[in-house]
């Protein structure tokens, strides 16, 4: 059997591979693989590891329709077309739960360096700017105590509000399609609608899917809505919020800051105005970017591979 491999992936996945005699075909060049690379890279293949923001759309599954599984290196799968795959009997795998904690700790990181102007003080010192002691620089605000609104209470979520709680005594509020009964138990998290999630939030932190519902849905009118000393923190995709409308916000002092481990688009230009501002973090979308979570997908993606090959259910399949 072959496997093409979009990507890098942790070296444990490609050595599980090799020890199931899968033959392995990978993209090795510095940028991201076009579709029509990608389509012609699959046609002598029998299954696909698509890592990065491929598009696994109808064109693709209908020029590759000869797959018999296609596995995701990522939770998020809005960037496949679902119900085309589905139709084709394509099953599409992911990679969820072994991520959790890992982009949680980024979206804590975002949150801490954002309320202390981390990285435009850092910049300070590599512009050479960091002259004698100042009592009053650029002050940053204190998070002890506040209220963590959250966008999308499930697994990630959850991770960041347990991490907040402990660290700084933080009140959550979260605002779903549903309520999370289980979570309300475990960390006292109260459901409120919508508008009150953006009222109350101190910290406004972001961990929802992608979805025709989601996306572009922090737009101006919302950030007009949100505290002017609140934080806006996405981990979870860019499209979710419009950058255009943040920037103002930010420039107009609609919101005090903003964290961002996503951007729309990907990746951000150099010159995007956020990069310069003292009350903005961006990180280049490292969210489950740890050598542990690494190795934990791989062995996922393996699983959902061989699963394919034999004709089997996956054990982690996009419904």
């Amino acid at each position: 059997m072959k496997v093409f491999i979009s990507g890098n992936i942790a070296s444990v996945g490609i050595k599980k591979l090799e020890e199931n005699n899968i033959s392995i075909t990978q993209w090795k060049e510095n940028r991201q693989i076009t579709l029509q690379e990608l389509i012609e890279a699959c046609q002598d293949q029998d299954a696909l590891i698509s890592v990065g923001p491929n598009k696994i759309n109808a064109e693709f599954l209908k020029a590759c329709s000869h797959l018999k599984v296609i596995a995701l290196h990522s939770v998020g799968y809005d960037n496949v077309d679902v119900a085309a795959a589905k139709a084709l009997g394509i099953p599409i795998g992911n990679t969820p739960g072994v991520l959790s904690a890992a982009t949680a700790d980024t979206a804590f990181l975002l949150m801490l360096a954002v309320s202390r102007k981390a990285f435009y003080s850092h910049k300070k010192i590599i512009k050479g700017e960091w002259k004698n002691y100042e009592p009053s620089p650029e002050l940053g605000i204190e998070i002890n105590g506040k209220t963590l609104g959250i966008f999308g209470l499930g697994k990630i979520g959850l991770e960041m509000a347990k991490k907040c709680i402990g660290a700084y005594s933080m009140q959550v509020i979260y605002h779903n399609r549903s309520r999370n009964e289980e979570a309300e138990k475990e960390i006292g998290a109260k459901y409120v609608s919508f508008e009150e999630l953006l009222a109350q939030s101190d910290v406004l932190s972001i961990h929802t899917a992608l979805t025709p519902e989601t996306k572009g849905k922090f737009t101006l009118d919302v950030f007009k809505q949100m505290k002017p000393n609140s934080i806006f923190i996405n981990t979870a995709r860019g499209g979710i919020h419009n950058e255009k409308d943040l920037i103002k916000a930010l420039e107009e002092k609609m919101i005090w800051g903003a964290g961002l481990d996503v951007t729309n688009p990907e990746p951000m230009d150099k010159n995007n105005p956020l990069l310069a501002m003292e009350n903005v973090a961006v990180l280049p979308h490292i969210g489950s970017a740890t050598e542990e979570t690494r190795a934990a997908m791989a062995k996922i993606i393996v699983k959902n591979i061989m699963a394919g090959l034999k004709g089997e259910k996956l054990p982690f399949e996009v419904k």
